[in-house]
C-alpha cells in the first residue's frame, strides 16, 4: 500500500515545479509582466530575460550581448527538457542543473557585484515561490 503524501511533499513539489518554470522564464513571467509563456518562443523568453537582465543589472552593450547568447542557448536547452516526456522530477532535476550551468556561464560576464544581484533577484524569486507555495496549502 502506497502512503498518502504529507502537506510538506506536496509542498515542495510545487515549488520545485514553478521554480522550474521561473528559472527557465525568468521572474517577470511567473508574475504576469512578461510575455505568455505558453505561446512563447525560446527566442522570446530570452529576449524578454535578457531585457529584465539589462535593465536590473545595468549591463552595458558587451554583456547585454553576451547574456542575450547566453539565455538564448539556455532557453533551447529549457525548452527540450519541458516539452520531453521525462517525469515532473527528472524534468526539475534536469532545469535545475541547466540553471547551474547557465548560473556560471553568467558569473563572468557579469561584475562581482551584478552576480551578487542577480543571486539576489533569484533568491528572492525563491522565496515568494516559497509563500505561495505554504498560502496554497
Amino acid at each position: 500500500m502506497m502512503k498518502k503524501p504529507n502537506n510538506l511533499f506536496k509542498t515542495c513539489v510545487r515549488v520545485c515545479l514553478m521554480l522550474m518554470i521561473c528559472l527557465t522564464t525568468g521572474s517577470a513571467f511567473a508574475q504576469g509582466t512578461g510575455p505568455d509563456l505558453k505561446n512563447s518562443t525560446p527566442e522570446d523568453r530570452a529576449k524578454f530575460q535578457t531585457g529584465t537582465m539589462v535593465t536590473k543589472l545595468k549591463l552595458d552593450s558587451t554583456q547585454a550581448d553576451k547574456v542575450r547568447a547566453i539565455n538564448l542557448n539556455y532557453a533551447y536547452k529549457f525548452q527540450s527538457v519541458l516539452k520531453s516526456d521525462d517525469g515532473r522530477f527528472s524534468k526539475v532535476r534536469q532545469i535545475m542543473k541547466l540553471q547551474e550551468a547557465k548560473d556560471q556561464e553568467l558569473k563572468p560576464v557579469f561584475t562581482e557585484a551584478q552576480f551578487k544581484q542577480y543571486q539576489d533577484i533569484e533568491q528572492a524569486m525563491k522565496n515568494q515561490l516559497m509563500q505561495r507555495a505554504k498560502k496554497a496549502n
